[in-house]
C-alpha cells in the first residue's frame, strides 16, 4: 500500500557509510546517540535494531541501505564511491493523514524523536567517533508561564533568534556565561553544540502548550563523550545547579 510520505530529517554524516551504518545496527553504539540514559534505554537500543526490515540497493556507484519499521518509517543512508567520507541520511513517515494516531496539530512526538536521534547520531559520528557517551538530563519539567518562562530564568531566552553556525553566549543564573553553537533548529527543539570542558551536545525539546497544558514542557539532554567519572561528576554538578538555579525540579540522572 502507498502512502503519501513527509521528510523528517535530512542531513550530512562526514564518514564512511559502513561506520554508520554499524551504528545503527549494533545496538551497544546505538547507546552512543540514542535518547539518553533512562530506565530501560538498553531494551530500546535492541529494540531499534531488531525491529526495522534491512534492504540494501546499488545504483551505478552509490550504495543505499535502508532499514524500514512495521509503522512504515523509513531511514536510509546512502554514500558514493567517488566520496567515501560522506554519508547522506535521510528519515522519511508517512504523512498524518495515514498515520494510526490521529494527529493533534500540535506536535509529533516521534518526529521530534527522530529529529533529536538523527542530530545526535550526527554529533556523536563527525564530532566523537569512538567515544563512549554519558548523558544529563532535565525531562519534562514545566516550562512556566508565557511571562516566567524556564528558558528565560536558564539564560537561554535569546537562542531561537540565532541562526544555524551563529555563536551562543548565554548566562545562566549564577551569571557564569555558555558558550555554544547553534547546529540545528526546528519550531520545537534545538540542538547546541557547547564549548567547556570537552564537545558536547545539548538538545532542547519545547512541548507546547496545546499539547502539555497549561504551560508546556522543557526536556533537555546533554551528551557528553570520554570524560572520567571526576569530570563527568563535576558536569553533573553545573547542570544540577543550573536547572536548579533556574527554578527546575532538580534532575535525575
Amino acid at each position: 500500500m502507498a502512502f503519501d510520505r513527509r521528510e523528517i530529517v535530512s542531513l550530512e554524516i562526514p564518514v564512511g557509510l559502513a561506520t554508520v551504518w554499524e551504528h545503527l545496527r549494533e545496538p551497544t553504539l546505538v547507546r552512543r546517540w540514542f535518547g539518553w540514559e533512562r530506565p530501560g534505554l538498553d531494551e530500546e537500543a535492541l529494540a531499534f535494531t531488531r525491529t526495522p526490515t534491512e534492504r540494501r540497493d546499488v545504483d551505478h556507484d552509490a550504495t543505499t541501505h535502508t532499514l524500514t519499521w512495521p509503522n512504515h518509517d523509513v531511514l536510509a543512508v546512502s554514500a558514493a564511491a567517488h566520496q567515501p567520507h560522506l554519508t547522506r541520511l535521510r528519515v522519511t513517515r508517512r504523512s498524518h493523514d495515514a498515520l494510526a494516531v490521529q494527529y493533534d496539530g500540535n506536535m509529533d512526538e516521534v518526529d521530534e524523536d527522530w529529529i533529536a536521534n538523527m542530530h545526535q547520531l550526527q554529533f556523536a559520528l563527525g564530532k566523537q567517533l569512538g567515544r563512549d557517551r554519558r548523558t544529563v538530563s532535565l525531562v519534562d519539567a514545566d516550562a512556566g508561564p508565557r511571562t516566567d518562562r524556564l528558558l528565560d530564568r536558564a539564560g537561554l531566552h535569546g537562542a531561537h533568534g540565532i541562526p544555524v553556525r551563529g555563536h551562543l553566549e548565554a548566562r545562566r543564573p549564577d551569571g557564569s556565561v555558555l558558550g555554544g553553537t547553534v547546529l540545528y533548529k526546528t519550531e520545537h527543539q534545538l540542538g547546541i553544540e557547547l564549548h567547556a570542558i570537552t564537545e558536547a551536545l545539548l538538545v532542547v525539546r519545547e512541548i507546547p502548550i496545546g499539547a502539555h497544558p497549561p504551560h508546556g514542557t522543557v526536556t533537555a539532554v546533554l551528551s557528553v563523550f570520554g570524560l572520567d567519572q571526576p569530570t563527568l561528576d563535576e558536569v553533573t554538578a553545573r547542570w544540577d545547579a543550573w536547572w536548579r538555579d533556574a527554578g527546575a525540579p532538580v534532575p535525575t540522572h
